[in-house]
């Protein structure tokens, strides 16, 4: 590799006056994309290139005016034209647009990297981190101090209805979903710690993305040269041994525990399937909240956002109203329509626990619904047999469950292929009847034959669920 053109984000602050125009190579990832218009928000002139322009993320690209390009008919000598390159996560270390890149001379980064030098470096940044909940958070936070007059600025790593997925903003804050993916080939950390933070959320720490990390401690390890360093809040679910194993090192960090398992809550009053009261213990006293959110999970979530507003010193009186009436993120407990007269939800759930979780709550929301699960465990971890037990564990609410099995083997070294022969005997042992799709016609044809006006078809995936969401099933959606 030729990495002397490779700058890190120490680089780019020094570098800042002197880079002008800006191509992104591989825009159309979500990550990619809303890096590109904050960029081009903050004044800086960006293109952009990919191999495929899929919806939404190309349709909102070109309504931005950001030129695209086709990589496959990609003109390399263009490149000079550019005073940098930000090289998306996707490509990879040996193949030949890499090498392409580093011989061009010009200097390139990751998008982490340029976001926490050109963007980030200017606000009062709050990362939400973790394993679970990150979109759904980062978009709660986003409305609620909206709502209270802040106009953030934000970037979500989801699609968002009616308005962008980031935003520059004019106000203080700087919402950010801070992943712990690493950041390109070139630059093997977590995104989050380029971001320029001043405080955490940190909803969660569990295992995963077992292509990278081998084990939690890996992904502590991420957490540690952030918190070491972070002077501002640091809003922590201590139901995860790993989160209380990291504020246990550093307790001089400005702490503010949570979780179900925690003297601060929250603690669920009384819910409904279009309502929630709930308490958290704010400054020694028991603070009631109401909310049209539903569901144990988004409680958690919703209160991280409260607790941050008001170590913020944002009014009471401010924050109950700004919670009364919150939306989600596409593909977050979506209803896409009835299909056979049953409601059709989809959701991005794809480890065990969000399973679970988006489950549980849908039962709330719909009790005398017969609900009918389509997973598909499409990433790379989901995909291997390390939460093969968790699996199994996380369907026991659903009433029917239609496996949809990927095409690809795991890319976890360490692991073999989930057993789906063996979830399906687990599921028979607690009288929960299931069965395998390999294929769209087979899971079309199991759909047809389970739903009716009395279930409701819950599709947990965070990929296409073996073309489903490209499929004219969707047309045939009645709405």
């Amino acid at each position: 590799m030729n990495l002397n053109n490779k700058l890190d984000l120490n680089s780019l602050l020094n570098k800042k006056e002197s880079i002008k125009k800006i191509f992104f190579y591989r825009i159309c990832g979500t990550g990619m994309g809303a890096a590109a218009c904050l960029l081009r928000e903050k004044g800086y002139e960006v293109e952009g290139g990919d191999l495929n322009f899929f919806p939404p993320m190309s349709d909102y690209l070109k309504n931005t005016g950001i030129p695209l390009h086709d990589l496959e008919n990609f003109d390399w000598k263009s490149l000079d034209s550019f005073d940098l390159v930000v090289v998306g996560n996707v490509v990879p270390r040996n193949g030949e647009d890499a090498r392409k890149i580093e011989e061009s001379g010009i200097p390139f980064c990751s998008f982490p990297a340029v976001l926490g030098a050109f963007v980030l470096h200017d606000f009062n940044v709050v990362g939400v981190a973790g394993t679970h909940g990150k979109t759904t958070t980062t978009y709660f936070l986003s409305q609620m101090f909206e709502k209270m007059g802040q106009n953030p600025g934000y970037l979500i790593g989801g699609v968002l209805e009616g308005q962008p997925s980031s935003k520059l903003g004019n106000g203080r804050y700087f919402f950010i979903e801070s992943d712990e993916y690493d950041s390109a080939y070139f630059e093997k950390i977590s995104k989050f710690r380029s971001y320029s933070l001043n405080h955490m959320i940190l909803t969660s720490l569990e295992f995963d993305h077992a292509d990278i990390f081998d084990d939690i401690e890996d992904i502590k390890k991420e957490f540690e040269p952030v918190i070491q360093n972070l002077k501002g809040h640091i809003i922590a679910n201590i139901d995860y041994s790993g989160v209380e194993d990291i504020k246990v090192k550093y307790p001089e960090r400005n702490w503010h525990p949570y979780g179900e398992h925690s003297d601060r809550g929250p603690r669920t009053l009384n819910k409904s399937s279009d309502k929630t009261l709930f308490e958290i213990n704010l400054a020694g006293n028991w603070e009631r909240f109401e909310t049209n959110v539903v569901g144990e999970h988004n409680i958690l979530n919703l209160s991280t956002c409260i607790i941050f507003a008001h170590a913020e010193n944002l009014s009471l009186e401010e924050i109950r109203a700004s919670i009364t009436d919150l939306k989600f993120v596409k593909r977050r407990q979506e209803i896409r329509g009835t299909y056979k007269g049953a409601l059709v939800i989809d959701d991005f759930a794809h480890h065990p626990r969000s399973v679970a979780c988006t489950i549980e709550t849908i039962k709330t929301q719909y009790p005398n619904k017969e609900i009918v699960v389509v997973l598909e465990p499409n990433s790379a971890t989901a995909r291997s047999n390390i939460f093969q037990e968790e699996f199994a564990n996380s369907l026991l609410q659903a009433n029917h469950v239609i496996f949809a099995k990927p095409e690809r083997a795991t890319s976890v070294k360490s692991a073999q292929n989930l057993d789906f022969d063996l979830l399906q005997q687990e599921l028979k042992g607690v009288s929960i009847p299931s069965d395998i799709a390999v294929d769209l016609e087979v899971l079309r044809e199991l759909i047809d034959k389970l739903v009716s006006e009395n279930s409701l078809l819950l599709i947990l995936s965070n990929g296409t669920c073996l073309g489903l969401w490209k499929s004219e099933f969707v047309q045939k959606l009645e709405r």
